[in-house]
C-alpha cells in the first residue's frame, strides 16, 4: 500500500470515527479472501494477512509443507527457504512462510478501496440508526425535500423521513423547503440506511408540544393523565397536578391563552380542550364533556358487555354534548376509557316514568316517589305542547331520573351476579372436550349449520352449547338457524362426552410426539439451508475468482503488448449459468458453447459442484 493510501485511510478512519483496529481487521480479513482467489487456494489450507499500519505493507503468510522438491508452490515450500523462518523446521513439517504474491498490491489496493469504503457505508448507517433510534418518540425538524403519492419527504439533516399520507393531518398542504416539525414514531434498519416514519396526527405529537410549551409539564408539577385527538379538528388533554396548590388547567393554558395558542397555531388552528383529571371517574366523564353541563353520570361496569356510563344532560346541552357528528362524545369516550350513553333530561324522564307505571321491579320506587311523579308527568306534557317551563319544574325530573337511573344499576347488578351464577353451573355441566371441539369437527352437523355458527361468532362446540342452554335466542336469531335445527343441534352436541384417561394420555403422548417430529423436521430443513446457502457461496466465489483472472490476464497481456502490436480483438466470455439440482445435492454450473463445423447442435459443458 502506497503512502497516499495510507494516508487516505487514516482520514476515513478519522472521518468515519471507525477504530483503526476494525479497519486493519477488516482488511486483513477481505485480503485472505482475495488472495485465495487469486491463487485458488483451499479453505484448508490457513492463511494470514498481515497490514502494518505505519508503512502500508501488506503481507499474506500460508501454511505449507517443508519438502525436498516443490510440486506446487501454493502448499509446497523448500526446506532452505522454510528455515529461514524457523531453523529448527523438519521435513514433512507445516509452517507459516511468506507467500505474498507478485503484484498483489494492486489487488491490494483494490480490495482495501472497498473494504474502506464499504465499511464507512456501515459505519454511517449505523451511526444514523442509532441517532435517530434514540429519538423515537419526539419531534423533530425537518425540510420539506420531496411530495409525492406515497407521502413528504423531510430532510433532517444527515438522515432522510418519510411522512405516509395517513400521518398528514387533513387539508396541511407542504411546499418545498419548508420547515416542517413532526412527531418520530418508528425508526427500521434497513440495508439502505435507517427508516425514519414520522407523523403529524399521533396523539403524542400533542404531548411534546405540551412538554416544550409548559414548565410545568416538563418539570413534573403538572402530569398528562390521558390524550384524545382527531387531528386538524380537535382534541381532549386531561392533566393533573402532582403538587398542592397548582392549577393544571391554568398552567398549559397559560396567561391569557399564550401557551395553548401557540400549539393551535403549530396544529393549523386544531381545537384543544384542556380538562382537569379527577380520580372519581363520574365527575371525570363530566368534565370530559366540556364545554356541556352534565346533570348526571351513572357507570356500569359490566365484564361482559364492558363499561359504559350512562349521562343524562339538560335539553339544551344535548346538542353540545354530543357534538358535531358526535365528535365530543367520541372524544370523552377516547379519553376516559368508558362508552357513553347520551340523554337529554326529558328522555330520560319519559323513560322513566314508563318503568314506573308499568314495571313491577320499580314498584317500590314509584310508591315512594309518587309526588315527584305526579309533577313530572305535569312537565312532560307542558314539554309535549311546547309550553314554558319554569327551570324549578326541572327539578322533580332530575330527582325522579337520578332515583330511576341508581335503582336499575341495582337490578343490572343483582342480575348480572344470579347470571354468573347460572353459568357457572351450566358450564360444569358441559364436558370439558367440548370447549376443544372446534364446531366443524362435529361430524353430525351439515355444512350450512357449521358456516352459520363461525359467521356469528362461535368457534367450539362448547361455545355454542353454552349459549344454547343460557339463550337459546340468541342463537335462532342467526340466519340459517331454525327452531328445529337447533334441537337437531341440541342432541347431537349433548352427547359430547369427556375423554377417558388413557384417552387423554394418548392425546399427549401424540402431542409430544409430533412437537419431536416438528422439531427434527425444522432442524433438517435448517441443516439442508445451510448446506444450499454454502454450496452457493463457494460456486459463486470459485465463478468471481476466475472471472478475476481472466480478467488480470486479459489487462497483463494488454499493457505488455500494447507498444509491440496491434490490440486483438476480445475473446467472448462464455456464457455460465449455475442451477441446483434438488435430487442430487448439487449446484451444475453449464457452459454454452457454439456447435463445430460439421453442423452439431449447441452442446452444454455441465460441471458438477458438490455442496
Amino acid at each position: 500500500m502506497k503512502n497516499e493510501i495510507l494516508l487516505a485511510f487514516n482520514q476515513i478512519a478519522e472521518r468515519s470515527k471507525i477504530g483503526h483496529e476494525v479497519l486493519i481487521e477488516a482488511l486483513e480479513s477481505a485480503l485472505v479472501t482475495a488472495y485465495r482467489r487469486s491463487v485458488n487456494a483451499s479453505n484448508a489450507q490457513a492463511v494470514e494477512a498481515k497490514v502494518t499500519p505505519e508503512t502500508g505493507d501488506i503481507r499474506i503468510f500460508a501454511e505449507k509443507e517443508v519438502v525436498d522438491d516443490v510440486h506446487d508452490e501454493r502448499t509446497e515450500v523448500r526446506l532452505p527457504i522454510a528455515r529461514q523462518y524457523d531453523a529448527d523446521v523438519q521435513l514433512g513439517d507445516v509452517i507459516s512462510v511468506d507467500s505474498t504474491p507478485s503484484g498483489f498490491g494492486r489487488i491490494a489496493a483494490q480490495t482495501a478501496k472497498q473494504v474502506i469504503l464499504q465499511r464507512v457505508r456501515e459505519a454511517e448507517r449505523e451511526s444514523q440508526y442509532q441517532e435517530y433510534v434514540e429519538r423515537e418518540g419526539e419531534i423533530v425538524h425537518g425540510t420539506v425535500q420531496s411530495i409525492n403519492r406515497s407521502g413528504v419527504t423531510l430532510s433532517l439533516g444527515r438522515a432522510e423521513a418519510l411522512m405516509p399520507q395517513k400521518e398528514q393531518m387533513p387539508h396541511e398542504r407542504f411546499k418545498t423547503h419548508e420547515k416542517v416539525r413532526a412527531y418520530v414514531v418508528e425508526v427500521k434498519k434497513t440495508t439502505r440506511g435507517p427508516q425514519i416514519i414520522i407523523s403529524r396526527t399521533h396523539k403524542n405529537m400533542l404531548r411534546r408540544l405540551l412538554e416544550m410549551e409548559v414548565p410545568e409539564i416538563y418539570t413534573g408539577t403538572v402530569e398528562i393523565k390521558s390524550i384524545a385527538r382527531e387531528a386538524g379538528y380537535r382534541s381532549k388533554v386531561a392533566v393533573a397536578a402532582l403538587q398542592p396548590g397548582v392549577d393544571p388547567v391554568g398552567a398549559c393554558v397559560g396567561m391569557r391563552g399564550v401557551r395553548i395558542q401557540s400549539i393551535v397555531r403549530e396544529l393549523n388552528d386544531e381545537k384543544i380542550d384542556v380538562i382537569e383529571w379527577n380520580p372519581d371517574q363520574s365527575a371525570f366523564i363530566a368534565k370530559s364533556l366540556s364545554p356541556a353541563r352534565v346533570s348526571g353520570v351513572y357507570l356500569d361496569d359490566d365484564p361482559i358487555d364492558g363499561r359504559t356510563a350512562t349521562v343524562i344532560v339538560p335539553d339544551d346541552q344535548l346538542s353540545l354534548a354530543i357534538g358535531r357528528e358526535g365528535q365530543n362524545a367520541r372524544l370523552s369516550a377516547k379519553l376516559t376509557g368508558w362508552r357513553i350513553d347520551i340523554k337529554s333530561l326529558t328522555e330520560a324522564s319519559g323513560e322513566a316514568v314508563r318503568s314506573l307505571q308499568t314495571s313491577d321491579a320499580f314498584a317500590d320506587l314509584a310508591a315512594e316517589h309518587g309526588r315527584d311523579l305526579d309533577q313530572v308527568a305535569v312537565t312532560m306534557g307542558k314539554i309535549i305542547e311546547k309550553k314554558p317551563v319554569m327551570p324549578e319544574e326541572y327539578a322533580p325530573m332530575q330527582r325522579l331520573v337520578h332515583a330511576y337511573e341508581s335503582k336499575r344499576l341495582e337490578l343490572r347488578i343483582a342480575n348480572r351476579e344470579v347470571h354468573m351464577e347460572r353459568l357457572e353451573a351450566i358450564r360444569a355441566e358441559i364436558p370439558a372436550r367440548a370447549y376443544r371441539t372446534p364446531i366443524d369437527e362435529v361430524e353430525e352437523l351439515t355444512i350450512l349449520t357449521v358456516r352459520a355458527f363461525q359467521d356469528a361468532g362461535f368457534e367450539t362446540a362448547g361455545h355454542v352449547l353454552e349459549t344454547l342452554l343460557i339463550n337459546p335466542d340468541r342463537l335462532l336469531a342467526i340466519d340459517g338457524i331454525s327452531p328445529k335445527i337447533l334441537e337437531k343441534v341440541q342432541m347431537e352436541l349433548l352427547m359430547i362426552e369427556d375423554e377417558s384417561e388413557e384417552e387423554l394420555a394418548a392425546a399427549a403422548a401424540a402431542e409430544a410426539e409430533a412437537e419431536r417430529l416438528a422439531a427434527e423436521e425444522a432442524a433438517k430443513l435448517e441443516k439442508e439451508a445451510a448446506i444450499k446457502a454454502a454450496a452457493e457461496a463457494e460456486a459463486a466465489a470459485q465463478l468471481a475468482a476466475e472471472d478475476d483472472t481472466s480478467e488480470s490476464a486479459d489487462s497483463e497481456t494488454s499493457d505488455d503488448d500494447d507498444s509491440q502490436m496491434p490490440k486483438k480483438k476480445k475473446k467472448k466470455k462464455k456464457k455460465k449459468t449455475i442451477t441446483y439440482d434438488d435430487e442430487l445435492g448439487v449446484y451444475i454450473t453449464t457452459r454454452q458453447r457454439k456447435s463445430n463445423r460439421s453442423g452439431a447442435s449447441w452442446d452444454d459443458d455441465l460441471e458438477d459442484e458438490w455442496g
